[in-house]
């Protein structure tokens, strides 16, 4: 039996495989119904995904001096680069633990454990 790791298997997909599931999520009807079911539960995992962040050093010390450096650029130039940048880095961070949480909510959903 193949094991599996957060929801997915331990070997590795071929591209083909890639390309079909790709194919398959592409279609706007199939979006449509993944945007809905996470519409549905967005609250919950907002919560989670902002513990994660925080759990991750994403929002401590460092990041409020990355802020307040990109807040504080001399030169309107220099100053919207730096926002800039650090708003695609907050997005960058937030796609991937979003994604982490859903493979880990994939996984709970496909191997539920018994209750006590």
């Amino acid at each position: 039996m193949r094991g599996y790791v957060l929801g997915v298997p331990d070997s590795a997909y071929s591209d083909e495989q890639i390309d079909a599931a790709i194919d398959r999520i592409s279609d706007p009807e199939a979006f449509r119904e993944a945007e809905r079911t996470v519409a549905r539960v967005a609250p919950r995992l907002q919560v989670v995904l902002a513990e994660a962040l925080s759990a991750g050093g994403w929002f401590g010390e460092s990041h409020e001096a990355e802020v307040l450096r990109a807040a504080t650029s001399p030169g309107d130039d220099e100053r919207l680069n730096a926002v800039r940048t650090l708003l695609a880095e907050e997005a960058r961070m937030g796609m991937m633990v979003g994604v982490a949480v859903g493979w880990a909510l994939a996984e709970e959903l496909a191997n539920p454990e018994e209750e006590d």
